[in-house]
């Protein structure tokens, strides 16, 4: 080699290790002071929207300071011709329009305030207005007595009083949407009202409806729904359904009912108790602080329900006071500790991160069970992670395979700075909480077992939302135990029984049958095809897997014929909706990290696509040592897109890391 090659590659190596330190220093400064890392889960206004009405209806107004903060994210967040969106990219939907309008309304704005104007404008220049808002849009009027409860699709509480061996029991359903709609239920069985001022309520119904209210035929729009709402039309068999359920509603038993209503409103209370009143989610938390403040104002559950609802809570100066679908501190600080253990050379405060992440994980972990969860539809959790923090005790599979994951990538590290590492017993409650949830078709599913078939989605009530009515075998999900199985499998393998070499055997081949022709997978949790094959090809090499797998040459084919012309990689949303890879019109940073670390994990890190990906990456990397945000890159039920704005920072940082370890910088 000459002196000018070497030179070259002294520069290079030096860039690379200038660029992984810089990132690794921007992942410790965001470090939270419990140990954990956490980037806010930005989805829409609809939480806010309905946390608005509720504080309102039960008599918990906000300060007005907080007022002017919630004023300002709506403002943030409106499209300019006036509507709001199902996520930051998406074009204006009546639902959550016409939420925001009501919630701003309710807030003390002015109708005649220009944010109010344009969305009046753009609701009333829709097909149907108002009055075709999607079924929880028409809900949440009604319960404000701006929607005539005759225009409702029946949901009626005695569905959960149905034999529990029924193929389309409600606790089949997959968790967020049967706690959904147990609130709803309840809810609706009560006919709930709320109580707001009747000058208020007027003028809503002015402003929201061009015609006289009393005028309005509410059982001509039950199912009549906005165009730009619809990602899932009502089913012939549905529709069926709701005629039946119809039926039965103008004479429901008036005993049966009080029985359904009782039992609904005692799975409620589980909910909030269990949950330390932070609920699954804000979306089912909300509802049913509204059915115990129907039950009773003065309920003693009620106010610990409010407070727990600022559990999901998000604020800061530039985007004002919002809350957030899902709280993500388990699932980042398990990736960024992936990413960090892998940095090859010293950095000031790396071990003392490291301590702090590990102590989060630690206590993080579930360690006890639920009481009567099988009363109650819950499968058992000790052992599992949750998605946050924990508290409101719902854990997820691939938390906690990626949380497993990341604690033995930090016991194998030769400075770790673990003096007491999880206890073999915990690691393997783990273990048995991952296994625990494999369908019989060698998949994963996410909070529980599959409990339903696929048959269920014709009956699917959500009308904006796809693939939400049971549980499935995912991926991502898949994928994930499959890694954490392998990992553990290797550094344990005198703890591994026949289960765990079944599990991953099954695994493997369920991730077989689903990979495309072309060598890709479909993403149901991210934006797409790059998310899929990121964590498959993580899974197959922490199961040993050689690179040379045709599974694994198939997926580095495809990344490598989906690079752009300038190096990177980058898939719009619009492929989720169409179930098929769409190319985004720019480089997205965190899409070109997903591919790399698969590709690192497949090919030589001098390979020309890893090159090119990596030069790509370090050119957008921010003074800071962080990357810009961009485009959405997380999803859930196939139409609703998420940013996980921390997946800027650390995705692209373990990239950079782990190219600058293979090629022996440092």
């Amino acid at each position: 080699m000459g002196i000018g090659e070497t030179l070259k590659l002294r520069l290079a190596r030096e860039r690379v290790e200038d660029s992984s330190r810089r990132a690794a220093s921007h992942l410790l400064a965001l470090q939270g002071p419990a140990g954990d890392w956490e980037g806010e889960m930005v989805w829409c206004t609809m939480i806010l929207a309905q946390a608005v009405i509720v504080r309102t209806v039960v008599g918990r107004p906000y300060s007005p300071e907080e007022q002017s903060r919630i004023i300002r994210h709506f403002s943030v967040c409106q499209r300019p011709e006036g509507s709001w969106g199902m996520h930051p990219e998406s074009p204006g939907y009546v639902f959550f329009t016409t939420l925001a309008y009501v919630a701003l309304r309710l807030l003390g704005c002015d109708p005649d305030m220009p944010l109010l104007v344009k969305a009046r404008t753009w609701l009333q220049a829709q097909p149907g207005g108002v009055k075709a808002i999607p079924s929880w849009g028409k809900f949440w009027l009604a319960m404000l007595g701006l929607y005539g409860y005759q225009g409702l699709n029946a949901v009626p509480p005695e569905l959960f009083l149905l034999p529990r061996w029924l193929p389309f029991h409600p606790r089949r359903f997959y968790c967020h949407t049967r706690l959904i709609y147990l609130g709803i239920a309840y809810l609706f069985g009560r006919r709930f009202v709320a109580p707001l001022p009747p000058a208020l309520r007027t003028a809503l119904k002015r402003e929201l409806y061009p015609e006289p209210y009393e005028a309005i035929d509410f059982r001509a729009f039950r199912q009549r729904l906005s165009p730009s709402d619809v990602y899932v039309p009502l089913s012939p068999l549905l529709r069926a359904l709701y005629a039946l359920l119809a039926r039965y509603e103008r004479r429901p038993l008036g005993q049966l009912r009080r029985k359904a209503l009782d039992f609904c409103f005692e799975q409620i209370l589980y909910e909030q108790r269990s949950t330390r009143y932070q609920g699954l989610s804000p979306v089912n938390g909300l509802l049913n602080c509204l059915a115990i403040f129907a039950t009773d104002p003065a309920h003693p559950e009620l106010a610990p329900s409010l407070a727990g609802l600022e559990a999901w809570r998000w604020e800061d100066e530039a985007e004002g006071l919002r809350y957030v679908g899902a709280r993500s501190n388990t699932w980042d600080t398990a990736f960024v500790l992936q990413g960090l253990v892998e940095l090859p050379m010293p950095l000031p405060g790396l071990r003392e991160a490291l301590a702090k992440a590990h102590r989060f994980l630690k206590s993080a972990q579930l360690t006890q069970e639920l009481p009567e969860p099988e009363l109650h539809w819950r499968d058992r959790v000790q052992g599992g992670w949750c998605f946050s923090d924990g508290r409101h005790r719902w854990p997820v599979s691939d938390c906690t395979a990626e949380a497993l994951c990341a604690l033995l990538a930090l016991y194998e590290h030769p400075a770790s700075p673990v003096d007491a590492p999880l206890e073999p017993d915990r690691l393997q409650q783990a273990v048995e909480f991952i296994l625990a949830r494999q369908n019989r078709d060698g998949g994963f599913g996410t909070y529980e077992r599959r409990r339903a078939g696929r048959w269920l989605e014709m009956v699917n009530p959500s009308e904006m939302f796809g693939q939400c009515m049971s549980e499935l075998s995912y991926v991502e999900c898949t994928a994930s135990a499959l890694a954490a199985l392998g990992h553990y499998r290797r550094r344990y393998p005198e703890r591994c029984d026949v289960r765990i070499h079944r599990a991953i055997r099954e695994a493997m081949a369920f991730l077989r049958r689903r990979q495309a022709p072309d060598g890709s997978y479909s993403g149901f949790w991210g934006i797409n095809r790059t998310y899929a094959l990121f964590h498959v090809v993580k899974g197959f090499r922490m199961a040993e897997v050689p690179a040379t797998d045709p599974l694994l040459k198939a997926a580095a084919g495809w990344l490598i014929g989906a690079q752009r012309a300038d190096g990177g990689w980058g898939e719009h949303y619009s492929g989720c909706l169409e179930n098929r890879y769409v190319q985004h019109w720019e480089s997205q940073a965190v899409m070109t990290a997903w591919a790399l670390l698969a590709l690192l994990d497949l090919l030589p890190a001098e390979h020309p696509s890893i090159e090119r990906g990596i030069a790509w990456l370090i050119g957008r990397q921010q003074a800071d040592g962080g990357w810009p945000r961009q485009g959405v890159n997380g999803v859930f039920f196939g139409a609703a897109m998420l940013d996980y704005r921390l997946y800027h920072a650390y995705f692209p940082a373990w990239a950079v890391i782990r190219y600058a370890r293979l090629r022996g910088a440092g």
